[in-house]
């Protein structure tokens, strides 16, 4: 007798069986979750040199595209020069030649004139912080005069911060210890910097094959439409994460130089150190410049109380600047994410993964956002309902004809599509 297949039966069970490896899953990683967390953290930590390869070659692919086909493959033209797959990787190389020459020239200047001058202003706070103490301590003398009652909340805090440093000392050595393995940890990150570095530059003259290849494996392993779907959904991706990490980028660096020049004029002290602080934290979207303002007007605030209001007042004027003319210049809608959402997304993504997920919070919310919304429309439209989110507001229901219920058409007696 001639064994025949069921295909219901085959998917039956191979739907059961990935249930039960699911749950088997689940249970495993319940009781051995800091095992396999440990494992998680070792393969990062072993494949971090192609992750730094792989996060160069896509923040520098943009200025090498722009090279090749706004000043190589043009000035071919003029010259009346053919391109041949030798000319093509003649120009690929030059591009990549010339950006790295650009980056490593920006990081020297940086390195040679921005360095020093920070490390003088944090030398100089050093030098002049027992005179900052002593102008706080007169003030804040004054302050308990006129009110005893803060005094003694103070004094309470100033016993637990004692406490706190005599456990200080008794751990001296595991303070010692671990500062040890941070700067051995630091240098291993940049040998995996500069291992990354490499691994770019092969990333970057062989970008277009990688990816042919990876869109081949798509289509060999999914159905046409799908294929097409996916690859949709990572041009996507790119655009979002793209649009978004290269103009916030630019908009802090442009955000750093004018608060340079502005307090600088304002005569506010420490000016580059505290337009670095306010630069690099504007990355942060929303939270930070409010991450970067605080310690830099605590600062200003120990040298000069009036300065720290100038600076204060500044920085409102700034980020109004920055949040409403400056920044939707420059990011455009690559977000395409109301208000709230971009506080959502950098609080719990901050929560989970720290200073880096409030970073990426708000492109990697914005994708899965726009992803459940492609779905959504999607499947109404297939159901032959309206997809705009306008026509569900006052909606109360939907008839068994697709006609929405709304409560003014229920008070005037009629439906209205």
């Amino acid at each position: 007798m001639k064994f025949r297949w069921d295909k219901k039966y085959l998917y039956w069970g191979l739907t059961a069986f990935l249930v039960l490896i699911s749950c088997i899953g689940v249970v495993y990683f319940l009781y051995n979750g800091s095992i396999l967390k440990s494992n998680i953290k070792r393969i990062i930590s072993v494949c971090m040199p192609l992750i730094d390869g792989l996060v160069i070659a896509y923040l520098l692919a943009p200025l090498v595209n722009l090279l090749e086909k706004k000043l190589l493959y043009p000035l071919y033209q003029k010259l009346d020069i053919k391109i041949t797959p030798r000319v093509t990787r003649r120009t690929r190389f030059i591009s990549i030649l010339v950006t790295f020459i650009i980056v490593i020239f920006m990081l020297y200047n940086f390195i040679q004139f921005v360095v020093p001058q920070i490390y003088n202003s944090i030398v100089s706070i050093g030098a002049q912080l027992p005179t900052y103490i002593a102008n706080i301590s007169v003030a804040l003398d004054e302050f308990f005069h006129h009110n005893p009652k803060m005094e003694g909340y103070v004094s309470e805090l100033f016993n637990r911060f004692s406490n706190l440093n005599e456990n200080l000392l008794s751990n001296l050595n595991e303070i010692i210890r671990t500062f040890s393995q941070s700067v051995i940890s630091i240098f291993r990150e940049l040998l995996n910097l500069v291992i990354g570095f490499v691994i770019s530059i092969y990333l970057l003259f062989s970008k277009e094959k990688f990816l042919a290849q990876a869109k081949k494996i798509i289509y060999a392993c999914f159905e046409r439409s799908t294929a097409n779907n996916l690859i949709s959904d990572f041009r996507m991706i790119n655009r979002t994460f793209g649009g978004f990490i290269s103009g916030k980028i630019l908009d802090s660096l442009i955000i750093g130089i004018i608060c340079y020049f502005c307090i600088n004029l304002i005569g506010i002290p420490y000016p580059l150190l505290i337009s670095v602080i306010v630069g690099v934290t504007n990355v942060i979207p929303y939270f930070g410049p409010f991450i970067g303002a605080i310690p830099s007007a605590i600062l200003v605030l120990m040298v000069d109380p009036l300065a720290c209001l100038y600076f204060v007042i500044f920085i409102f004027i700034l980020q109004q600047f920055d949040g409403n003319i400056l920044g939707p210049k420059i990011l455009g809608d690559s977000i395409g994410i109301s208000a709230f959402w971009i506080i959502f997304s950098v609080t719990v993504f901050g929560g989970l993964l720290g200073v880096l997920g409030m970073v990426i919070g708000v492109p990697l919310f914005a994708v899965i956002y726009n992803l459940i919304n492609r779905h959504v429309r999607k499947r109404l439209k297939r159901r032959g309902l309206p997809v705009e989110t306008e026509s569900y507001k006052d909606l109360i229901k939907m008839d068994d004809h697709n006609v929405i219920i709304t409560e003014s058409s229920t008070n005037s007696g009629s439906s209205t599509k």
